[in-house]
């Protein structure tokens, strides 16, 4: 019979540690999102790596509780079916993030995408990757940073190209392909 009186125990400690170190590579990502004014920020991309380094230590737990109790039933672990539903929740989640505006322009992809793979790096936090997790999450920040300064930076030239070409030819239709 479980004692839901007992306190933490080492492995829940332990466990607690693995989560807080998710929810830390999460906010990462979240801090960068937040600067960039996105709609995702730092709450979310704790509460989904925390929350996929949960449900991944949990689902073994469970199959562990029922191993206790029923020594002799063939209850064995399916990661894949846990990582499954993590992902399904999270496209869920990111969809929400993605919104159509006037014309061919979509929004939040990029967060959406980020907010995806803090899920990974909850899971590899959660399966003892954490060297693996905290790269991901370090190069994740990186490409936030330079490539998304990067691509802003070529946005303005096109924009201005762009200008340029109307103004000179304002009746040559091959240059207002903007």
């Amino acid at each position: 019979m479980l004692d839901h009186r007992r306190m933490l125990d080492s492995l829940d400690i332990t466990q607690l540690q693995t989560i807080a170190t998710a929810g830390g590579l999460g906010a990462l990502l979240g801090i960068e999102r937040e600067f960039a004014r996105k709609p995702a920020g730092i709450r979310t991309h704790i509460f989904v790596c925390a929350g996929a380094s949960m449900m991944m230590l949990l689902a073994q737990e469970a199959v562990n509780h029922f191993q206790e109790l029923e020594p002799d039933s063939m209850l064995s672990a399916d990661p894949i079916r846990v990582l499954q539903a993590i992902v399904v929740g999270i496209s869920f989640l990111g969809a929400g993030t993605i919104v159509h505006q006037k014309g061919e322009q979509v929004e939040g992809l990029t967060t959406a995408a980020s907010i995806f793979l803090t899920a990974g790096i909850g899971v590899a936090t959660a399966v003892e990757r954490v060297a693996l997790a905290t790269s991901v999450a370090v190069a994740a920040v990186f490409v936030l940073l330079v490539v998304g300064y990067v691509e802003s930076r070529i946005a303005r030239w096109v924009h201005r190209k762009c200008e340029s070409n109307l103004k000179n030819d304002q009746n040559d239709a091959s240059s207002n392909r903007c």
